[in-house]
């Protein structure tokens, strides 16, 4: 195997672990969204069923969105599609909860720090992703 080959896969499998670093932070969050909303509901300012019905479902928004981040997993470059789209949904992400941020009311320090750390977590995940981007796409052109 050529250097400049080793060094493409190199490359293809650390974008690879970049993009199981979102991957499993976002499986891992929907998973206790699902089991425990009763934790997380209060910070959202939301109580007893309808709240935990809330979480539950962010929980299964979570999974959903994840699909074309574990096809970006499978093969980075081949699915270079996926890659992008989960970059964008991460980039989509950090923008709506941005806003909603910043439009919150004053009162509402709780909500504002449970948003905050979504942004916070979608911003590390745009990093990387943006990362795995940029690594799985540096390379020689793939066969057709």
């Amino acid at each position: 195997m050529a250097a400049t080959d080793r060094n493409s896969n190199v490359r293809l499998w650390f974008s690879r672990l970049l993009i199981a670093i979102v991957v499993v932070w976002n499986l891992q969050c929907a998973l206790v969204f699902f089991l425990h909303p009763e934790t997380f509901a209060p910070g959202f300012e939301l109580t007893g069923v309808p709240g935990a019905a809330a979480i539950r479902g962010t929980a299964i928004l979570f999974v959903m969105w994840n699909v074309p981040y574990l096809v970006a997993l499978w093969h980075p470059r081949r699915y270079r599609v996926s890659l992008l789209e989960s970059l964008v949904m991460q980039f989509v992400g950090l923008v709506g909860e941005s806003a909603i941020w910043f439009m919150l009311p004053v009162g509402h320090a709780v909500l504002g720090m449970s948003i905050l750390h979504f942004i916070v977590f979608d911003t590390a995940g745009l990093v990387l992703l943006a990362v795995a981007v940029w690594l799985a796409h540096i390379k020689k052109e793939l066969p057709r």
